[in-house]
């Protein structure tokens, strides 16, 4: 997709900034800007756009996502009602790459960290006793003075270079800049694809959303996402599935149907190409 491009608003008397924020949700546009961002999602669920991934996110996740990586959120409406509430909580931390001063990622001790942000330009996604450790530091950084947020912070960043339970979410590392009319035309793509993927959404339908015809609308979304809509389609469908095996008590054909998939073939074919593992390895392992 061609993500909008968003201004951090920084604090001129700091260096990066962090923010709890509690609120109805956590953006709805597709976007990226040059600075670094660890995201620790505290309330809230739904589908997370990174890149050229498509997934699930829960509370608890934490991602750190490098410079012009382009990302967005959309909460789950079935989360909302199942709270009895309208707003999300995430505690997130932005910074450059530069913030600490222009010669400090050339020194030898912080070698680890220039190597972690290299790595975080395909977005990472943080695990395990890692993910408790960076969770722990971030709700002490916002409540901390200035000096300590700047402490925590070297902290954050030492603890996630150190860790192997880190795992890579996209493979994309270029993307087109947008201007605003595509920005509002695949925002619609993607809300429309998000409220209707458990319906049969035909390129018809789906050109029609976005104001083209199905020829310009195939060509469009292939340059946009290097990927065709019904390859896109899927991943949105597997991804509700992939929740819906964890916590819901329906048996998989039940979920394949009401994930959008006609027919249980197709549901394996694609789960496996997607998520690499059966639905059924899927379940065991987060059971486990």
């Amino acid at each position: 997709m061609k993500p909008h491009f968003h201004k951090v608003p920084v604090n001129s008397q700091a260096s990066f900034r962090i923010s709890h924020d509690v609120k109805a949700n956590f953006g709805t546009i597709w976007h990226y800007h040059p600075e670094l961002e660890l995201h620790y999602v505290v309330r809230g669920e739904g589908v997370r756009f990174v890149g050229d991934n498509v997934s699930n996110f829960s509370a608890g996740e934490i991602l750190l996502l490098g410079e012009n990586l382009p990302h967005t959120w959309r909460c789950n409406q079935e989360y909302f009602q199942e709270q009895s509430s309208l707003q999300v909580e995430a505690i997130v931390v932005q910074f450059r790459t530069d913030c600490l001063g222009r010669d400090f990622l050339q020194l030898d001790e912080v070698y680890a960290i220039r190597t972690l942000f290299e790595r975080a330009r395909q977005g990472l996604l943080i695990h395990g006793e890692t993910n408790q450790k960076i969770a722990e530091l971030m709700r002490s950084a916002v409540t901390a003075n200035p000096f300590q947020r700047l402490i925590t912070l070297l902290s954050i960043l030492d603890v996630i270079a150190q860790a192997d339970e880190i795992e890579t979410i996209t493979s994309a590392k270029a993307f087109y800049q947008s201007n605003e009319m595509e920005t509002v035309r695949l925002n619609n793509i993607c809300n429309y694809t998000l409220a209707n993927y458990a319906q049969p959404i035909t390129l018809t339908e789906i050109a029609s959303v976005a104001n083209l015809s199905v020829t310009s609308f195939c060509r469009y979304f292939k340059l946009m996402t290097h990927k065709t809509y019904h390859d896109f389609l899927n991943e949105v469908r597997i991804s509700h599935a992939s929740r819906s095996l964890i916590e819901n008590s329906m048996s998989t054909e039940e979920i394949c149907f009401e994930s959008g998939f006609n027919n249980l073939s197709n549901f394996y074919r694609n789960f496996k190409r997607i998520k690499g593992v059966t639905p059924l390895d899927y379940k065991n392992r987060y059971i486990q």
